[in-house]
């Protein structure tokens, strides 16, 4: 057997959860066990932290110290844009391939460009905009009316002014 890990280490740990949900103990279980922890109280930790991510599928920090958890929830641009879209909530095993087709502002991408910037491999803000545009094709919402591909070449063509940072 694989001696038992020092206590006192910090012990950090990605995953995956849908927000406002605990995950099932049996796939927190594999992670946390050997570290000493309850997947059940793990799971329902996430859960509390990432209550305002109702229904939307977010990355997860677990920091773990002299058997303690912290959850930090770090949200992907896909579930911020899919926030800022101020959908209702769904119930994930009944509604399937939902839609996203709403409309988002420049400024409101701007916003969600200021938060995922730190992650963003972009040189620039305008790149990082861009990034940001583009999980919008993926989404499949609009931006100010037009096609997110239209913002971008227009981004690139120095149509569209972006404040810098």
């Amino acid at each position: 057997m694989p001696p038992k890990p020092d206590a006192s280490q910090e012990k950090i740990i990605f995953l995956r959860a849908v927000g406002g949900e605990a995950g099932a103990a049996a796939t927190l279980a594999p992670k946390v066990g050997p570290l000493g922890l309850s997947p059940k109280k793990v799971g329902d930790d996430i859960a509390k932290a990432s209550k305002d991510w109702k229904g939307i599928k977010v990355t997860c920090k677990l920091t773990v110290v002299n058997r303690q958890a912290t959850v930090e929830v770090i949200p992907s641009a896909a579930a911020l844009i899919i926030k800022a879209l101020k959908e209702p909530a769904r119930d994930r095993k009944k509604v399937k391939n939902v839609k996203h087709d709403g409309n988002l502002t420049i400024a409101e991408i701007c916003e969600i460009a200021r938060t995922m910037r730190p992650r963003s491999q972009a040189r620039e803000f305008s790149g990082t905009v861009k990034e940001v545009v583009g999980t919008c094709v993926s989404v499949g919402c609009t931006v100010d009316g037009e096609s997110p591909k239209t913002i971008q070449k227009m981004i690139d063509e120095g149509n569209i002014s972006l404040p810098s940072e």
